[in-house]
């Protein structure tokens, strides 16, 4: 009897019911999105009082939101010292664009989220990149292209990867900060971001998945030639 009543009540609960996020995760999520933005750079130190006054929250609940951006590898906890926003190594960027050309060319070629206005909603933002590099926004430029990244994975139509794409975004900004925000690394990569589109648009998407393999195979080896310059 026990079960069946079990079983019953589980099956009443909708398919879709939102999951709320644990008092961690909200402020994992606050200081990732403070990462993201580059508000939070590399070397920053996080303070435990500083954030629980901030926020709201108790220390240990920092605590936790620490150990999960650890997980993350977007911080460190350095014995005697503190925690820290991470410091991204050419080792780092190698694993990250591992995943990005596991993810991403897939997503854009197979993806089910892809829809007939998709390379129309891709254009707009390729459109706001452009009109940030006009007026000589070198952060604005930066959170467009990721914006664009951001949009491709969302083909995948896949919150698990969604999530795996937020986390290497957010490393990939600390990767752009030891570059002090070149202006000038961001800029052929809108050109090339616009020829993909142009590829969904003339000839499909395997032309334009194989574009950006080769455009983040080209990304990848840029960054690691400058880190270690």
């Amino acid at each position: 009897m026990t079960n069946s009543v079990l079983a019953e009540a589980l099956h009443r609960i909708p398919a879709d019911r939102t999951v709320v996020p644990s008092a961690a995760e909200r402020v994992g999520n606050v200081l990732r999105e403070q990462i993201v933005d580059g508000a939070l750079r590399s070397g920053t130190r996080l303070t435990e009082d500083t954030i629980s006054t901030a926020l709201g929250f108790s220390r240990n609940t920092i605590r936790e939101a620490f150990a999960l951006l650890a997980a993350e590898r977007l911080v460190v906890r350095e014995p005697n010292r503190g925690v820290f926003v991470a410091t991204p190594t050419e080792g780092d960027i190698h694993d990250l664009y591992a995943a990005r050309l596991a993810i991403e060319p897939g997503a854009l070629e197979h993806g089910p989220g892809f829809l007939d206005d998709t390379p129309a909603r891709l254009s707009e933002v390729v459109e706001t990149a452009r009109v940030a590099r006009y007026a000589g926004d070198v952060a604005a430029v930066a959170q467009a292209n990721q914006e664009f990244h951001r949009a491709i994975v969302r083909l995948a139509a896949s919150r698990r990867i969604d999530q795996l794409m937020e986390g290497a975004l957010a490393e990939m900004r600390l990767v752009f900060h030891l570059m002090k925000n070149d202006p000038g690394f961001h800029e052929p990569y809108l050109d090339r971001n616009a020829e993909i589109v142009r590829l969904l648009v003339d000839e499909g998407r395997p032309a334009a998945a194989e574009a950006l393999r080769a455009y983040l195979a080209d990304a990848r080896d840029q960054l690691v030639a400058a880190i270690g310059s």
